[in-house]
């Protein structure tokens, strides 16, 4: 014959797990009805007004989302997608070469067109990640590539930019964005949005009299012996004054002038770095004579596109 406890147990862990359910149910509408409360509290920020003046950047990272919002009410509705990457560019220049170069042209760019704002730089460029070629240059394959490309356009697209536009600095990012460019006006054909590739810079479409080996950028080259009266003679290094000047426009650190200095080497190709005024000055005009070139390329394109629709 049982207990009397052994008669209750039961009873008592069935009351137990009834009790534990009711109580964890309790706490739960309870967090609910916090959360409730806390997201009824909640300022419906992007449906306010700007409290602030708008901060003066044409970069979308450096800006709030309101001050994106009002941009894109005020008809900036270009945005810019620059190609980069991490690979050896010599023993003085960093791996961060092509984003420095882009942020410094993006910039530019964004600022002659006037409409227009920079997306994130794509910083990382196609590669095979197996056989990494560089200590330190990072790649993704060119699927990866491809889709964080598609993705980015897409939602671009999606925040009401009309006007996306790929520019490319190197070899690397032509043929995906090439691809993807093809790819996605297909889709959207008629949709009020449109994609346009423009290729290394604006210099896509010329030829070098004197190449001096690193970026094939073409008439920048001749501009900068014609223009600027800088000479320069291969070393054999994935480096070259233009793009080391530009560079340093974004990044000053990025040719490494303060330990070149002391080690008396702060010359590239021949031509000397220091000083560095002078050198910052020439890449002034070395971006804004690669930014006549993007902006020339764009608005053909752009004309030759509204002349097919």
């Amino acid at each position: 014959m049982k207990t009397v406890a052994q008669r209750t147990w039961p009873v008592l862990v069935v009351l137990a797990v009834v009790s534990a359910f009711i109580l964890g149910h309790l706490d739960s509408q309870r967090m609910q009805a916090q959360q409730r409360g806390a997201e009824s509290d909640r300022t419906d920020v992007l449906s306010m007004t700007r409290p602030i003046e708008m901060h003066d950047t044409v970069w979308i990272g450096e800006m709030t989302s309101l001050e994106v919002r009002d941009q894109l009410k005020a008809g900036k509705t270009t945005a810019l997608v620059l190609g980069g990457g991490m690979e050896e560019n010599g023993p003085y220049l960093t791996l961060d070469k092509h984003n420095n170069v882009s942020r410094a042209m993006g910039d530019a760019i964004a600022r002659r067109l006037g409409n227009a704002l920079c997306a994130p730089i794509l910083t990382i460029e196609p590669g095979n990640p197996e056989k990494p070629s560089t200590p330190g240059g990072v790649v993704l394959t060119q699927d990866t590539y491809k889709a964080i490309l598609t993705d980015m356009s897409t939602s671009l697209r999606a925040m009401g930019f009309k006007n996306i536009v790929y520019v490319g600095d190197h070899g690397g990012d032509m043929k995906p964005m090439e691809d993807v460019s093809k790819a996605l006006n297909a889709k959207w054909n008629g949709s009020g949005a449109t994609i346009y590739f423009i290729e290394k810079m604006g210099n896509g479409s010329f030829t070098s009299r004197n190449d001096s080996g690193c970026c094939g950028w073409g008439v920048v080259d001749n501009y900068e012996e014609e223009a600027l009266g800088i000479h320069e003679k291969n070393e054999g290094y994935h480096d070259e004054y233009s793009i080391s000047a530009m560079s340093m426009v974004a990044e000053p650190n990025s040719t490494r002038i303060k330990e070149r200095t002391k080690a008396k080497k702060t010359t590239i190709n021949g031509v000397d770095l220091l000083p560095v005024s002078k050198t910052l000055a020439n890449a002034k005009k070395l971006i804004a004579f690669r930014t006549d070139l993007v902006v020339k390329d764009l608005q053909r394109q752009m004309a030759a596109s509204k002349t097919n629709q």
